[in-house]
């Protein structure tokens, strides 16, 4: 059951060189506009919406490569965000991880490297042996971790995704697609501190070492197209080439995906094409950035009475260029008769934007810090009169 707070925040915006997404998409989608010709499947999607500008097979199930790391750099800025790790933690390199072969950063077994570095070795060198540490560092091992991965793809939604490793080199019974890689990205985009990883064209680990390892982006539209921050290249035999690509322009971000292109400059040539189609016909018009305010809620035998529901990503409504808008309300819906314990980020409503009589986004909303249950002399103090409550 839910609670229903109608009207709680209503507004009327009248913006020049607004219109409505609903159906622009689509009428401009999938017959009149060929994108990645040559590839096996493409997407475009603006990532605070979700909404897809352009498909091509999206969801054909295909080998990623590569870009299996977006799910394993997901899961580690899920755990920096939910302090189970730190950026400046030492990770211990197994002899396992050290024989990965690839794309690689060169890890000796037993060789002890930072989260941040580590993180920089997968974003910017793609680096197999770095992954699978950290694969084995959160899961206890690899496939402990690929579960992990499984897990969070199916809470995402993603039925064409399979993972059986963390890096992608090829194994058995490991597949997604392009709609799904770019639902993955829109989820590893809420944490922002990932762009200043993968939008790095060149660096250097080890730097305070005699053998310093010098680190240059696989995704060259990081530094020859302007805006592209991240997020990841593919490549196998059997994959062929994909990217996953991200761009912010104007205030808008825009995710493109290609898989199982023939080679590397008909990729980076479909993705700049697929960009330059988004931003020169959308635009994006920020309602709530991650993490405001949006609500109060009443939390039952907690050390605290109440705990605020903050914005779980960042809210925006897309339009195409040149038309105008209806009515823009937002409405709240809020979970009833939550009992402490609350962890921060766990799910307590929606944040609904209507435009018109049509619904064009539903935004979680989550708790924003931790309320522990309330000790039985607090609860005491309350029933005889709320003194010393909180």
């Amino acid at each position: 059951m839910k609670k229903v707070i109608a009207g709680l925040i209503s507004f009327t915006m009248i913006l020049s060189l607004m219109v409505p997404i609903a159906g622009a998409a689509e009428k401009e989608n999938k017959t009149d506009l060929i994108f990645a010709e040559k590839a096996s499947s493409a997407i475009i999607m603006e990532r605070d919406t979700g909404e897809v500008l352009y498909e091509k097979n999206s969801e054909e199930s295909l080998p990623p490569a590569s870009m299996t790391k977006i799910m394993t750099m997901l899961l580690i800025m899920e755990a920096i965000d939910k302090k189970q790790l730190k950026y400046e933690d030492m990770i211990r390199v197994s002899d396992n991880a050290a024989s990965m072969g690839g794309s690689q950063i060169f890890l000796e077994p037993g060789e002890e490297m930072s989260v941040q570095d580590m993180l920089k070795g997968i974003a910017v060198a793609s680096g197999n042996d770095a992954s699978v540490a950290m694969a084995e560092h959160l899961g206890g091992t690899e496939a402990g971790f690929a579960e992990m991965m499984n897990e969070k793809a199916q809470e995402l939604g993603l039925t064409k995704t399979h993972f059986s490793n963390s890096n992608g080199l090829p194994v058995e019974n490991h597949y997604t697609s392009a709609h799904d890689l770019a639902v993955m990205s829109k989820e590893l985009l809420k944490y922002e501190d990932i762009t200043k990883f993968t939008g790095i064209y060149e660096d250097y680990l080890r730097s305070d070492t005699e053998k310093p390892f010098w680190l240059v982006n696989t995704n060259k539209l990081v530094r020859f197209y302007p805006g592209v921050d991240g997020l990841k290249t593919g490549y196998t035999k059997e994959a062929k080439y994909g990217l996953t690509a991200t761009a912010e322009k104007d205030g808008m971000r825009i995710i493109a995906v290609v898989m199982g292109s023939p080679s590397p400059k008909e990729r980076n040539a479909d993705v700049t094409t697929m960009l330059d189609f988004a931003f020169s016909q959308f635009k994006t018009h920020k309602l709530h950035e991650r993490n405001d305010s949006v609500a109060e809620v009443k939390i039952s035998k907690g050390q605290k009475r109440n705990v605020q529901a903050v914005t779980g990503e960042s809210v925006s409504i897309l339009t195409k260029k040149g038309e105008s808008v209806e009515e823009v309300k937002e409405r709240v819906e809020l979970a009833e008769n939550i009992k402490a314990p609350v962890h921060k980020g766990d799910e307590i409503g929606t944040l609904i934007i209507e435009n018109g009589d049509k619904v064009v986004s539903e935004t979680p909303l989550v708790a924003e810090e931790e309320i522990a249950e309330a000790s039985w002399w607090t609860l005491f103090k309350r029933v005889l009169g709320g003194f010393g409550g909180n």
